[in-house]
């Protein structure tokens, strides 16, 4: 696994991979929008993590709550902008829910745009 030499002091998540890579599955992540806020996976904090190896993409991430009703259409959306920019034998996203989320994980724009 590529690990990047100096990762941006802002990343959203971790990564591990190829470091061009990068920016393209962040702008994909960026494409998928929770619609019961309105804003992208990565602002509202849902992408904990984002590791590329051998033919694979694995997402580790999260909602907002167990109970979310659209937690499908979510993942779905990030199997089907990772597979525009991404020519991988696997897109793997798991659902985890360690660590909770909480809104300290949302990016300062998310914040600003709910009003926190």
């Amino acid at each position: 696994m590529d690990e990047e030499p100096n990762p941006p002091a802002d990343a959203p998540y971790p990564y591990s991979g190829p470091p061009a890579m990068r920016a393209p599955i962040e702008a994909a992540l960026r494409q998928v929008v929770d619609p019961e806020i309105a804003m992208n996976i990565v602002d509202v904090g849902l992408v904990y993590a984002v590791d590329v190896t051998d033919g694979q993409v694995h997402v580790r991430m999260t909602m907002t709550s167990a109970a979310c009703p659209v937690t499908d259409v979510i993942i779905d959306e990030v199997q089907t902008e990772l597979g525009r920019v991404v020519a991988m034998e696997t897109i793997d996203v798991e659902l985890v829910w360690e660590p909770p989320w909480t809104p300290d994980r949302m990016s300062a724009e998310a914040k600003d745009f709910m009003g926190w």
